[in-house]
């Protein structure tokens, strides 16, 4: 190989640009740069601190004394996340992936920790707190970070629940996140289980710089009544197996229904399969529901888990996701229908609480006649509530609405609530969630 003195003049400008810029990247099948070395077209700031981010030499990098959250405009599913990073001593950053344009990303969505982690003020951290982390909650092996001031290379893979972080060719994150079963993790995250959002860095007030950011778009797996890995089909595209109808009331009630004799059970839920017949049908790979009968239940009870349900309703319509069998998760028309809060309330809450919340935090459904999809995380009392991609209940107590002064019951059928109107259900999922034996 020639030395650079040995080119020509033009040639050697240009191989002295490219030395002080860092070496531009070969190109690469499939992938996209999100950084165009010149501007912060395509990305956001948010919560502004300081000088926040800014470009210059080929560089994107983190102001000293600056931040706040510089996010993409659009938002990403599955993908390959490719960069360059160098730190200074000592500095602190991270990295987005599947976040809200608002919010804590390392808890509504995810944080791939960056961090000088041979300075000795971080001698004392919790293991999911070095580099490469899943923040605080999956710890990344360590000895593959170079020392400050030295480019590092790293990938983040995402498709799905499978996160896997390459540092330097090593890789150290591999990880199922449906493999995180611990009660307090899962109530403290509700965004490690968030099925897409933005990409970004999160400043800390050290200077970090990036380069060479680019992304590759994975493929959505999603096939109407196939479940996702890990989850079991509720519905199976053709006919109501794994289903009953609601017994007729007083029986309705989960604590009468426990105090009926076998025989007396036996006949009532034969009286109220008839009824589900009647009125709830599979068609073209959906159940629906003509407005006249009770509601629909699963055979199966069910104590912690992870439930998924695309749902459509006609103007003026009402409807509900039970949950151990206690109403509810609301479904209704937030635009018309007026409602004891007032209008415009959307979707997603726990309706019938009365000391916790029962509203969501915000209106995210969809234009009424679309269909919407929920993402329930039960666990013990505890429930999250996403409704198309947006948290709008968060780790909110689920009251027994049977018996207020008790607890809600530690397990039991999830129900598709009558309320009169027609309804349209599909793609219903759910992950039982077993907790780590103490």
């Amino acid at each position: 190989m020639r030395r650079i003195s040995s080119l020509p003049q033009g040639f050697l400008a240009i191989a002295i640009l490219f030395t002080t810029l860092g070496s531009l990247p070969a190109a690469e099948d499939g992938f996209t740069s999100l950084f165009d070395g010149k501007t912060l077209k395509g990305w956001t700031l948010v919560g502004k601190q300081g000088p926040g981010y800014a470009v210059k030499d080929g560089l994107l990098y983190c102001a000293k004394g600056g931040g706040g959250r510089l996010l993409t405009e659009k938002e990403y599913t599955n993908f390959v996340l490719r960069l360059e990073f160098k730190l200074e001593d000592g500095a602190n950053n991270g990295i987005a992936i599947r976040v809200p344009l608002d919010g804590d990303a390392a808890y509504n969505g995810m944080e791939i920790q960056v961090l000088d982690d041979y300075a000795p003020k971080y001698a004392s951290l919790r293991p999911a707190q070095y580099h490469g982390s899943i923040y605080d909650v999956i710890p990344a092996k360590r000895g593959a970070l170079k020392k400050a001031d030295e480019w590092n290379e790293e990938e983040i893979f995402a498709d799905g629940r499978h996160i896997k972080v390459i540092l330097n060719g090593q890789a150290i994150v591999d990880v199922n996140l449906n493999e995180v079963t611990d009660a307090k993790t899962l109530m403290r995250h509700p965004g490690l289980l968030r099925e897409h959002g933005r990409l970004g860095f999160l400043g800390h007030n050290d200077y970090v710089e990036f380069r060479n950011i680019r992304i590759r778009e994975l493929p959505s797996k999603d096939q109407d009544n196939s479940p996702p890995e890990g989850f079991t089909a509720l519905f199976n595209g053709t006919d109501l197996t794994g289903w009953k109808g609601l017994l007729k009331s007083p029986n309705d009630n989960p604590i009468q229904r426990a105090a009926l004799a076998p025989e007396q059970r036996d006949k009532a839920q034969s009286e109220a399969d008839e009824n589900m017949r009647a009125h709830w049908k599979a068609q073209n790979g959906e159940i629906i529901f003509d407005g006249k009968g009770r509601s629909l239940c699963t055979v199966k009870d069910y104590a912690d888990f992870e439930l998924r349900v695309d749902w459509r309703i006609p103007p003026h319509a009402d409807s509900g996701i039970y949950l151990r069998g206690s109403p509810q998760v609301q479904i209704w028309d937030p635009y018309t229908k007026p409602t004891r809060h007032g209008s415009e309330v959307g979707s997603g809450g726990l309706y019938n609480n009365k000391k916790n919340p029962s509203t969501p935090f915000k209106v995210a459904d969809k234009p009424v006649g679309e269909w919407n999809r929920f993402q329930v995380i039960m666990v013990g009392e505890k429930v999250h509530v996403f409704l198309n991609g947006e948290l709008v209940v968060n780790a909110t107590t689920l009251e027994n609405y049977w018996d207020y002064a008790k607890p809600i019951f530690a397990a039991g059928q999830i129900e598709l609530q009558n309320h009169g109107d027609q309804l349209c259900f599909k793609n219903i999922y759910i992950r039982e969630i077993n907790q780590p034996r103490k």
